[in-house]
């Protein structure tokens, strides 16, 4: 095996950040392939100051490495005008982010679902706080908390292999990653255009080398951003006599706050040379507060006349029902994880233990969705046209009756709903790892053993008081609380002000009347309750000669599921149930549960090879699944009877299988200078079961319930995915003068993702798989000298399939994205740098669209403007 020193550095300040060689000190934005080696091979310390410094530790890095990984470090978080960690990971190669309210959430790998991966706090999986998903939204975790995210897109069998994507691991600060006593302080305001509010945040980071053998680490963040979004969406385009048209139109004006706290600590003892114990916590909490005034048309009839671009619907040719509502929520969601363990060296051996407790939360509390005022027009003069030229922006034109649409006294309360959900998410989990090493003749090999147990509970419960009536002595109409808005998308006249709402419910909510039918299904449709424990043992093998490393095993991993959920179906009045005909609306709820049990077999092996000191070979092929999401595992059965006699389902599927897929990748990288790199790389995914929710158009019957419509998730036949990954970074040190502190990094990933799905006719279609971009890529330009550091990014993710509709042209599809963002950084002495950050500088929109009828037609699109940020970091 080749030596490979660390790069010498002149000596800095003791404001340096100190780079440890175990993985959880790994280098930045390089796609830096790392795993932990011996402790006879880990690198020197490495100092690790600025952009060029950590680039070049990536790459020293990725030549003691053995299996393939993407890595971003604390110090690369905050190179990067980024709001979030889900953020900061999107500049690694292959790694695309999906946004909320203009804001990163989930991590998308290779162009795949953020579903297929999974994320892991300090070795731990972390439980989600959404009701809905196993994924889980990292923008929860505060960064300034985070010490690295490793993005391991191949597995070995020592690790989990419910991943398809990657497996995502942060890990927080630990006590010995530094040598001496560290404090590091940020301030920071930020600035948004749309909304012109500004948002505090501010940080701590400590590490305190108590002795030589103990020590604590830990840190407390805090950050509430408002922003502000411009919303329109649309629920579909229906076509009659050739006129396309969209038959509800909305227009959204949302105002949201986001508060984020966060805290960590680490207790790391090194009880015997042998022997360390450590004790590690993080706590985050995420309250999202969110208010949304909205403006909704819904047309009963096709349009009145129109052209491609246009329709005008005339009130005398149909109803137009005109709704003003606003949505006042509040949620919060926490993420905690508690783990206790250790590792123990004796001789040959080593063997490391765990036992952890993990636990998420989200809830929805004091929420009001929606308060609603309706206007029904008929024959009462109103006529309105829409213009669809612009696939980005709808508008709409009140030709006739506008005194009537503007009059907030025409608008009578139609429905409040009062809201509070919890979804809790608890696991248990612990494991056991042994390992013998062998000095052969041939090379070093170990032996390892381990075995490992998560036990988890999800469940969500619902309450929904729906209120559908009002028994004042007058009646509530919008003039009692009407307000304005700030929506920059068109004028959407009067809407209810939040805080004369809230005024009015609170002294008059004895008055309104509760929907009993409603309430009982709202509340009884959403409940579940999910146990999910895996039990996992793996053998693993690993050779080591000359330039060689062969790493190798089988991982099996059994699952039991215990479900629970309700069985619901509605009648209306007159409908005949058990021979009787009802007088009322009616549910009937019959609570279900089922269980099931699985076990999986799941080798893999890893490869790499030194052909020379500049070129580094890697392969590695591996089966994993990916279980299906607990919203769509849990027996939630959902019948109901429409206006036109028809019956309406919408079904979870206890009866899906996981994901099974085997994975093959192979990468080649070229290390042609101190500071450079390039790397390229094939992938290839054989799945089979994908999972993808299917719109049943024609009548059917699914476990004995009969529908004329249904949603339903289903197991896919088989899906292909296929791409390659590109990785260039250079410190052009050989340029003249001050030009010789620029740095440049590009990384691109072709993704080509397919499968086939029922058609909803009895036949397939071939889609390509939810959430997968075809194409992504990040540009990096960079300048360092002295204390000045600046940096321009840009980040690019391609268009991709986001919902299946019943046929190819109502599918949902999100646009491609492009946002540019800028940081300039000086460091005014060794203790005070001071910076300025730019974020979306191009006021990227979101846009979801179908393509069809004819052409593209809007779906949704959002404006969020950009963001400014200025601060300054403390260092002692």
């Amino acid at each position: 095996m080749h030596p490979h020193p660390a790069p010498s550095h002149p000596p800095f300040p003791p404001s340096a950040h100190r780079l440890l060689p175990p993985a959880s000190r790994l280098p930045s934005a390089a796609n830096a392939q790392v795993t932990e080696v011996d402790a006879d091979a880990r690198l020197d310390t490495v100092l690790v100051v600025g952009q060029r410094a950590m680039m070049e530790s990536a790459i020293a890095r990725q030549r003691a490495s053995d299996t393939i990984q993407s890595v971003v470090t604390r110090d690369a978080l905050g190179q990067f005008p980024d709001q979030n960690v889900a953020e900061s990971t999107r500049r690694l190669t292959g790694i695309n982010i999906l946004n909320d309210q203009g804001e990163g959430r989930f991590i998308s790998v290779r162009g795949l679902d953020p579903s297929l991966n999974a994320a892991s706090l300090n070795g731990v999986r972390l439980p989600s706080p959404e009701s809905d998903t196993r994924a889980v939204a990292l923008d929860v975790v505060a960064s300034e908390l985070i010490e690295s995210i490793e993005v391991k897109k191949t597995l070995i069998p020592e690790m989990d292999a419910d991943t398809i994507g990657a497996s995502i691991e942060i890990n927080t600060t630990k006590a010995f990653d530094r040598e001496d006593l560290y404090i590091s302080t940020v301030l920071e305001g930020s600035y948004n255009d749309l909304n012109g509010e500004t948002s505090p945040k501010g940080s701590i980071d400590f590490s305190i080398p108590v002795s030589d053998t103990f020590g604590i680490a830990g840190g407390l963040s805090y950050y509430d951003r408002k922003t502000s979004t411009d919303n329109m969406e649309m629920d579909g385009w229906d076509e009659d006599d050739g006129q396309v048209y969209a038959d509800t139109v909305e227009y959204r004006d949302y105002d949201v706050e986001r508060e984020r706290l966060g805290a960590s600590l680490s207790f790391d003892w090194k009880a015997t040379d042998a022997t360390t114990l450590f004790a590690r916590g993080i706590y985050s909490q995420f309250d999202d507060t969110e208010q949304r005034g909205r403006l909704t048309f819904e047309m009963d009839e096709a349009p009145t006349s129109g052209t491609g671009t246009t329709a005008f619907f005339d009130d005398a040719d149909g109803e137009i029902t005109v709704q003003r509502d606003l949505k006042d929520r509040f949620e919060s969601q926490k993420i905690q994880s508690y783990q206790i363990g250790g590792d123990t060296q004796l001789d040959k051996w080593s063997f490391d233990y765990l036992i952890a407790y993990s636990e998420a939360e989200e809830h929805e509390t004091n929420t009001v969705d929606p308060t609603r005022f309706e206007r029904k027009f008929e024959g009462d003069g109103l006529g309105v046209t829409f213009d669809y030229a612009n696939i980005e922006t709808t508008k709409y034109t009140i030709t006739s009756g506008q005194d009537l649409f503007l009059d907030p006294s025409e608008y009578e309360f139609d429905k409040i709903e009062s809201i509070d959900g919890m979804s809790t998410d608890k696991e248990w989990s612990g494991k056991f790892d042994a390992a013998r090493r062998f000095a052969l003749a041939s090379g070093d090999f170990e032996l390892k053993a381990g075995v490992k147990a998560r036990l988890r509970e999800k469940d969500y419960n619902l309450t929904d008081l729906v209120y559908d009536g009002f028994d004042g002595a007058d009646d509530y109409t919008l003039a009692d609380v009407a307000g304005g808005q700030s929506y920059g998308l068109a004028d959407l006249g009067p809407l209810p002000d939040l805080g004369q709402v809230r005024a009015f419910f609170a002294a008059n909510r004895d008055l309104f009347e509760l929907n009993a039918f409603d309430t009982e299904y709202e509340t009884a449709a959403a409940f579940y309750d999910v146990k999910e424990d895996i039990y996992a043992a793996y053998l693993q093998g690993r050779y080591e000669t000359g330039d060689l490393t062969v790493i190798g095993g089988v991982r099996v991993e059994q699952t039991k599921d215990d479900l629970n959920g309700n069985t619901l179906e509605t009648y209306e009045e007159g409908a005949t149930l058990n021979g009787e005909v009802l007088d009322e609306d009616t549910n009937v709820i019959t609570p279900f549960s089922t269980s099931k049990d699985y076990t999986d077999w799941l080798p893999s092996v890893s490869v790499k090879y030194q052909v020379n000191d500049e070129i580094i070979l890697r392969g590695g092929v591996f089966a994993s699944i990916v279980r299906p999401g607990i919203g769509k595992l849990a027996p939630r059965f959902l019948i109901e009877q429409n206006d036109d006699n028809e019956r309406e389902g919408e079904f979870g599927n206890p009866d899906l299988d996981p994901y099974h897929a085997w994975n093959a990748d192979i990468s080649a990288e070229y290390y042609f200078a101190p500071g450079g790199v390039i790397q390229i790389g094939a992938f290839y995914k054989d799945i089979e079961d994908f999972i993808v929710d299917q719109n049943l158009d024609v009548p059917g019957v699914y476990r004995g319930i009969a529908y004329d419509e249904a949603t339903i998730a289903i197991n896919g036949d088989k899906a292909k995915v296929k791409g390659v990954e590109f990785n260039y970074q250079q410190a052009l040190d050989f340029l003249p003068g001050l030009l010789d502190g620029t740095l440049v990094g590009f990384n691109y990933t072709y993704t080509d993702a397919e499968g086939d799905v029922p058609d909803g006719d009895g036949g397939q279609r071939s889609i390509n798989l939810p959430a997968a971009a075809k194409n992504t890529w990040n540009a990096m330009l960079g300048y360092e000298k002295e204390g000045l550091s600046l940096r321009l990014t840009a980040a690019y993710r391609d268009e991709y399939l986001d919902e299946l509709g019943g046929d190819p042209e109502s599918d949902r599809y999100i646009k491609d994205h492009l946002q540019i963002d800028a940081s300039a950084k000086y460091r005014f002495n060794d203790h005070v740098q001071g910076f300025v950050e730019w974020v979306n500088l191009n006021d990227e929109p979101y846009l979801a669209f179908q393509k069809g009828p004819g052409t593209d037609r809007l779906l949704q699109y959002e404006t969020y403007s950009w963001t400014a940020k200025a601060g300054v970091r403390l260092t002692y």
